[in-house]
């Protein structure tokens, strides 16, 4: 697929304070495009929140960030719109009831209706019809998905999917958009050794295509950008 450019990460002092206190504070990153962004620690740390921070989401308290050269929180909307949230529990989570092909249609309509410049809805149906299509099966691959080996192919229910899968489909809803970032919460989430590793490869993957990719876990893997979230310390980066 086209691989997008992806978007440089550079946080300094970074936080975030809601009514309860902070959710997390003194955040130091500095990733180059392409990178893959471990966000690791408990649940409870402000991993989630530093995560919507980070893609115009939420809107920080002090501290200096951009986003693909853009300042936040003062271009939000602009990091909203070149940013894309795989699964985010309450914020952009798979509809249970939907199906593989559903999912993957709904993502591609709204791609075509609300994300194109006016000449673009200019042309012709058809021609935007086969590029829409091109967007889901470069998307697609890159999420490692095979619809036609579902055990009821694109028809097979979200609620039928393992975790891998969920996030596989997500990954692929996500990059229809072709985002300089993708964002993820929960990378490692009840998922077995074996499929924490592979899920690791597709993440890995996307960000060797182009897109940086923010991963929130529990652990980040060798060879991550790891970032410490919480209120204590700032974040700690490794490569």
């Amino acid at each position: 697929m086209d691989s997008p450019h992806g978007a440089a990460v550079v946080t300094e002092g970074f936080g975030l304070k809601g009514p309860r206190g902070w959710a997390f504070r003194s955040v130091d990153i500095e990733a180059p495009p392409g990178s893959l962004i471990a966000v690791e620690g408990p649940s409870g740390s402000g991993r989630t929140c530093l995560l919507l921070a980070l893609t115009g989401r939420m809107r920080p308290t002090e501290g200096r960030a951009e986003v693909g050269g853009l300042p936040l929180p003062r271009r939000m909307a602009a990091v909203r719109a070149m940013t894309a949230l795989g699964p985010v529990p309450g914020v952009s989570e798979l509809d249970p009831a939907l199906t593989v092909i559903e999912h993957l249609r709904e993502r591609a309509l709204l791609q075509r209706r609300f994300d194109g410049s006016l000449r673009a809805l200019l042309r012709p149906r058809g021609e935007r019809a086969r590029e829409a299509r091109q967007r889901v099966d470069e998307a697609l691959a890159a999420a490692g998905l095979d619809p036609d080996s579902l055990p009821r192919r694109g028809n097979t229910s979200v609620r039928a999917l393992e975790r891998l899968g969920s996030l596989r489909l997500s990954v692929a809803l996500a990059l229809i958009g072709r985002p300089g970032l993708l964002a993820v919460d929960d990378a490692d989430l009840k998922l077995s050794d074996g499929e924490r590793a592979e899920g690791w490869r597709l993440l890995r993957s996307v960000a060797e295509s182009g897109t940086t990719v923010l991963a929130v876990c529990s652990q980040a893997p060798e060879g991550a950008i790891a970032v410490r979230a919480g209120t204590e310390t700032a974040g700690e980066v490794t490569v």
